[in-house]
């Protein structure tokens, strides 16, 4: 099970975000009344699939022993008020040949963010005790 604790105090809209021995932030652009000094929320959603696809990508590469150098994803997310909608881009860098990369396409739909994301996702939510 994956866990982490996201917080707000008094500066407006700035969320600490702590799991494992980690900590990062969350924050919303000037404009929407933030202060901008980390990533909006939709943007940590995108960074996770962004994340989970070079990573997934790298591991099967390096366990058939491509030669995958580097990978870049480029995500955008679209919303309206009936659906939402992301385009992910993938960039392979290496001297692959058309089977590896057409395998490593396929292979990107199979990392667990993609697979969490496009099944259904139950949210329970409670208050719980101080």
């Amino acid at each position: 099970m994956t866990q982490i604790t996201s917080q707000i105090g008094a500066v407006p809209y700035l969320v600490t975000h702590r799991g494992g021995n980690n900590v990062w932030h969350a924050d919303e652009p000037k404009d929407e009344g933030g202060g901008d000094t980390g990533p909006a929320p939709f943007e940590l959603l995108l960074s996770a699939l962004g994340a989970c696809t070079a990573i997934t990508l790298r591991m099967y590469a390096q366990r058939k022993g491509w030669p995958l150098e580097d990978v870049d994803v480029k995500l955008s997310l679209e919303r309206t008020s009936t659906a939402t909608a992301i385009d992910r881009q993938i960039v392979l860098h290496g001297e692959l040949s058309a089977e590896q990369r057409e395998r490593l396409l396929q292979i990107a739909n199979a990392c667990p963010v993609h697979k969490t994301l496009t099944q259904p996702i139950a949210v329970t939510t409670g208050l719980a005790a101080l």
